[in-house]
C-alpha cells in the first residue's frame, strides 16, 4: 500500500541509489504559470540559476519522468507538465492536441526563460516541441526529439496506447502497480512504484486514477497540426533525433530515413538498451547526450 500523502520531493534518494549517482540534489521547486485567463501549466524548476534547457515529457507522463536525468545533468533546467498532465490544468482540447499544446508551452517558455534554449521533447512532447520550434524559433536554440518522428502512427505505438487507454480507475494502489509492472517488465519495481506516486492520485473513496485521466474528456475537435514532415524540413536550428534501439521503440528504419531526407542537416543518435522512454531505461546516457548538446 502506498502513502497517498507523499512528498513529491522526498524520493530523489531512490533515483540516486538506483543509478549509483553520487551528486548533490539541487534546489527543486514546483511552479505554475498562466497560459491564458483561466488555465495554468505547472512544472519543476531545477536549480536557481537561469534554465539552460526545457524538457517535455510524453503522453500519460509528467515532469518527474526526467528526475534521474536532471540529477545526473547537474544543470539548471525546466521540466514542464503538458496540459492535462501532472499538475497542469487540462486543455479545452483533447490530451493529444499538439497544436494547442504548442501554444501553451510557448507561452510558458516565454515566462520561464530569457531567450532561446534547447528544447527537448519525448513522444507526444516531441511533436509538441517540433511545433513550438516551427512557430516560435526565437524560443528554441536547438531541438532534441526523443524516439519520435512525424511518421510514428497508431499502429507503431499500439503497445503504448493499449497501456495508456486501459482502466480509468483502480481499486487500490497494488492493482495499479500490478498493471504497470505487467506492461513494463524490464523496469525495477521501485522505479515503477515511484513513477505511479508521481503520476497518479488517490481519490476520496480510496480508488486511484492516473493524473491524465482525472479530467473530463474534451468533446472539441483537436486543432489541425498541419504537415509535420514539412514543418520539420523548414526548421533552421540544430535538430537531433535520439532513437531507442531496444524493444518498445516506436521509430523504425523508414522513419529515420525519412527524417534525414526531410532534414539532411539533422543528427540521429542510436541509444541501445533503451525502449521508447529513454529517460527511464537509460537516463545516464540521455543526461550525457543532453549535456553535450547544451555545451
Amino acid at each position: 500500500m502506498a502513502d497517498s500523502t507523499y512528498d513529491e520531493f522526498s524520493l530523489f534518494h531512490e533515483n540516486l541509489a538506483e543509478w549509483g549517482l553520487d551528486v548533490p540534489v539541487p534546489a527543486v521547486r514546483r511552479f505554475f504559470v498562466a497560459v491564458d485567463g483561466l488555465r495554468q501549466l505547472s512544472g519543476l524548476r531545477w536549480g536557481d540559476d537561469e534554465p539552460e534547457l526545457v524538457l517535455l515529457h510524453g503522453g500519460a507522463q509528467n515532469a518527474h519522468t526526467y528526475d534521474t536525468v536532471a540529477l545526473a545533468m547537474q544543470r539548471p533546467l525546466i521540466a514542464l507538465d503538458l496540459p492535462g498532465h501532472g499538475h497542469s490544468d487540462a486543455s479545452p482540447f483533447p490530451a493529444s492536441a499538439i497544436a494547442s499544446h504548442a501554444i501553451d508551452v510557448a507561452r510558458a517558455i516565454e515566462q520561464l526563460t530569457s531567450g532561446a534554449r534547447p528544447l527537448v521533447g519525448m513522444s507526444l512532447g516531441g511533436l509538441t516541441a517540433l511545433l513550438v520550434a516551427h512557430q516560435r524559433p526565437d524560443l528554441v536554440a536547438s531541438l532534441v526529439l526523443i524516439d519520435i518522428t512525424p511518421g510514428v502512427n497508431a499502429d507503431k505505438a499500439r503497445h503504448i496506447t493499449d497501456f495508456v487507454n486501459g482502466p480509468t480507475s483502480f481499486s487500490d494502489f497494488d492493482e495499479l502497480l500490478e498493471r504497470t509492472v505487467e506492461h513494463n517488465p524490464s523496469r525495477s519495481i521501485s522505479s515503477l512504484r515511484r513513477g505511479i506516486l508521481h503520476n497518479a492520485l488517490q481519490r476520496s473513496d480510496g480508488t486511484w486514477v492516473w493524473r491524465h485521466q482525472q479530467h473530463q474528456k474534451s468533446e472539441l475537435t483537436a486543432p489541425d497540426a498541419g504537415d509535420l514532415w514539412a514543418k520539420l524540413s523548414e526548421l533552421s536550428m540544430p535538430v537531433t533525433l535520439l532513437r531507442a534501439m531496444a524493444a518498445g521503440s516506436v521509430v523504425d528504419d523508414e522513419d529515420e530515413a525519412e527524417f534525414l531526407k526531410r532534414l539532411p542537416s539533422a543528427t540521429v543518435v542510436h541509444v541501445s538498451d533503451a525502449g521508447h522512454s529513454i529517460q527511464g531505461d537509460q537516463p545516464l546516457e540521455l543526461a550525457a547526450l543532453l549535456n553535450r548538446f547544451c555545451s
